[in-house]
């Protein structure tokens, strides 16, 4: 007898810290959105795994699409619905995943409402991303995906040069990290963060919307980081010619975009920035 999964139900669901939100997407019948406090978190698609519809995960799909072919060791901090693990299994069968989450509650409703157990070779961590890092072994990962938000914000201690100091020692000598992070009028978040991350790696690139990258509104900014030579031509090509008209900023230009921002420190009294109230009204 072949098992169906339960249509997933619309509505809001308790999780270990709070409560999120399910929203079918009316355009797309097998579309979900989930939301906490009115902030949407990720989007899937149930039929179609290789769907992104956030631009910024479309930035991070485009990144991963240039590494070289064939199945991926990936490490996610952070899980939400599991957008990009569910993708990597699409486009690079044979992958094998871990996710780092630290929200049991939620782990168990996208298991149960948004079908996670079909997805193959993932395993997910019930833990804090600094402790499930930590637990993980040296050279284990040809991808680190570094998106973890609490809300619209980007813990602090996940953007340290200790942190991901760790996170390169996860990595493979080929391998690629890439960061999502939030940031709005003047940057200087992200100024930080990609100081800390070019302290970090042999090469690093920046890819954002104009209208971010140039502090006119809050937004999300991908960072990318790797010990060897990054594709980056082709990153530029990609990041402009896609849905989101991105820009790609690297070498000179983004030690110019840095200004001599210092690199973030366990214990820095730093605040991420917080988006304006209307942003998600």
């Amino acid at each position: 007898m072949v098992k169906v999964a339960k249509e997933p139900v619309p509505g809001r669901y308790p999780v270990t810290f709070g409560e999120v939100e399910l929203l079918r997407d009316l355009d797309r019948p097998d579309g979900w959105m989930l939301s906490s406090g009115g902030v949407p978190q990720s989007y899937v698609d149930l039929s179609d795994p290789t769907h992104l519809e956030f631009e910024y995960v479309q930035l991070m799909g485009e990144v991963i699409d240039l590494l070289p072919a064939g199945p991926l060791d990936v490490v996610h901090v952070g899980g939400g619905a599991c957008t990009l693990p569910r993708y990597v299994a699409a486009t690079r069968p044979g992958s094998r995943q871990i996710v780092l989450e630290p929200d049991g509650g939620l782990v168990e409703l996208i298991r149960k409402q948004l079908d996670l157990r079909s997805v193959p070779r993932l395993k997910v961590r019930i833990t804090d991303g600094r402790s499930g890092v930590a637990g993980i072994a040296d050279a284990f990962a040809d991808l680190v995906v570094l998106d973890a938000f609490v809300g619209a914000t980007m813990p602090v201690e996940l953007a340290s040069t200790e942190f991901l100091g760790d996170l390169a020692r996860v990595l493979r000598p080929h391998g690629t990290l890439l960061v999502n992070a939030a940031d709005g009028k003047g940057l200087a978040f992200a100024r930080r963060l990609v100081a800390t991350l070019r302290g970090t790696f042999r090469q690093v690139a920046l890819l954002a919307e104009p209208g971010v990258l140039r502090g006119r509104r809050f937004g999300n900014l991908i960072l990318v980081g790797s010990p060897r030579e990054l594709p980056l031509d082709r990153m530029l090509r990609r990041a402009a010619g896609g849905l989101t008209q991105a820009r790609c900023v690297y070498g000179q230009d983004l030690v110019n975009f840095v200004a001599g921002a210092a690199p973030i420190h366990d214990g820095d009294g730093v605040l991420a920035p917080v988006p304006p109230e209307d942003l998600f009204g």
